[in-house]
C-alpha cells in the first residue's frame, strides 16, 4: 500500500476480500540505513512517472526519497538537480534494499556523471541550493520570470490572489480555461498534494509554452487540452474549481463551466476589459459571489530615478456553487 498494487486492488475489490501482509517499505529501509526520520522526509515515486516531478520538491535542506524507474534514474535526477542549481546536493543510491546484494553508493549531483546503478534502487537526495538556484516555494505567486510566456500571463500579484480564491485542496481538479502559459493550473498543482489540473488553450504556440512550464516547474502531469472553449470542455471530468482567464464573454462559456462544476466547487473569473467587467457584474447579479478590483503598481526606472508604473487593473469575481 506504499505506491504498490494494493491501492489499485482496493479500488476494484471490497476490503474484506483482500488480505494485506505488511512488510518494510523501501522508504522505511532507506531511512533505517541513513538514520533519517521518515515523517521529516518527502517521499515520491519516479517509477512510471515523469522525472520532472522531482522539480516540485526541491528546496534548500529538503530530504527526498524516491522510488526509481531503473538504473539510469539516479543519473537523470543528478542532471536535473545540476541544471536547477542544486549540483552540490548529495545523492545516495540504495540498491537491492533488504536483500543479500544490498549496496550503497554516494556522491554529489554535479559529479555523478554517467554512473549507472542496479535497476532495483531507491534514491535519496539531500538538497543543497547553490548561488544560482532559483527558489520556488509552493505558496502561490511565483515570480513572473519563472514562466515562459508571450505576454499572456496572469501577473504574480493577481495570480496569488486568484489562487487564494480558488482554494487548492489535495486531490481536487481545476479547469484552467484560456490557460495562456498555464501559470494558474501549474501553481494549483504545486500548492496541494495530488491536486490535478486541465489547461484548456486554443493557441498552438501557447500549448508549447504550457508544456515547457509544466515540466520546468515540477507539474508534468498537467493535462493540456488544445481547442476552443466551451466546445473543448466536452468529456472532461467534472471540476472542483474553475478559473476563466480568457474568453469569458464567449457564448456559452460561463454556462458550460457552471453546469460542469461540482457542488461546493469554486469559480473565479478575471476581467481587464469593460466588456468583461460588464459580464462579471451581470453574473454576480444572478449567482451572487464576491467582486473585487485588484490594482497593482510596480516601481520601475523613470530616467535616473524610480516611479510607480501601474498594471492594468483586474476585476475578479469569485463564487461558490451551492
Amino acid at each position: 500500500l506504499c505506491y504498490g498494487v494494493g491501492a489499485k486492488l482496493h479500488r476494484w475489490f471490497d476490503r474484506e476480500e483482500i488480505l494485506v501482509v505488511p512488510s518494510p517499505s523501501a522508504f522505511s529501509l532507506a531511512c533505517a540505513r541513513l538514520g533519517w526520520s521518515l515523517p521529516d522526509v518527502e517521499t515520491l515515486t519516479l517509477h512510471g512517472r515523469p522525472l520532472e516531478t522531482l522539480a516540485a520538491h526541491l528546496y534548500p535542506g529538503a530530504r527526498l526519497l524516491a522510488l526509481t524507474e531503473d538504473g539510469e534514474t539516479p543519473g537523470r535526477a543528478a542532471r536535473l538537480l545540476r541544471d536547477a542549481g542544486y549540483g552540490d546536493s548529495r545523492i545516495t543510491v540504495l540498491e537491492h534494499l533488504g536483500g543479500p546484494r544490498e549496496a550503497v553508493s554516494q556522491g554529489l549531483a554535479a559529479d555523478w556523471g554517467d554512473r549507472r546503478s542496479a535497476d532495483l534502487n531507491t534514491l535519496a537526495i539531500e538538497c543543497v541550493a547553490g548561488p544560482d538556484a532559483t527558489l520556488l516555494p509552493r505558496v502561490p505567486g511565483l515570480p513572473d520570470a519563472a514562466f515562459r510566456h508571450d505576454g499572456q500571463l496572469t501577473k504574480r500579484e493577481v495570480r496569488a490572489a486568484t489562487l487564494a480564491a480558488l482554494a487548492p485542496l489535495p486531490g481536487q481538479l481545476l479547469w484552467d480555461v484560456g490557460a495562456g502559459c498555464g501559470s494558474i493550473g501549474i501553481e494549483w498543482m504545486r500548492a496541494a498534494a495530488h491536486a490535478r489540473a486541465v489547461a484548456v488553450e486554443r493557441d498552438p504556440d501557447r500549448i508549447a509554452l504550457i508544456a515547457h512550464n509544466a515540466a520546468a516547474l515540477g507539474t508534468p502531469r498537467l493535462r493540456i487540452v488544445e481547442g476552443r472553449a466551451p466546445g473543448a470542455l466536452d468529456g472532461l471530468d467534472p471540476p472542483d474549481a474553475v478559473f476563466i482567464g480568457g474568453g469569458l464573454t464567449a457564448d456559452g462559456m460561463f454556462e458550460a463551466c457552471w453546469a460542469a462544476l461540482s457542488a461546493g466547487g469554486r469559480l473565479v473569473a478575471n476581467a481587464v476589459t469593460l466588456d468583461g467587467e460588464a459580464r462579471l457584474l451581470a453574473l454576480r447579479e444572478r449567482h451572487g459571489g464576491a467582486l473585487c478590483r485588484i490594482a497593482v503598481s510596480r516601481a520601475e526606472p523613470v530616467g535616473p530615478r524610480h516611479g510607480w508604473r501601474p498594471l492594468m487593473p483586474v476585476t475578479q469575481w469569485s463564487v461558490a456553487k451551492r
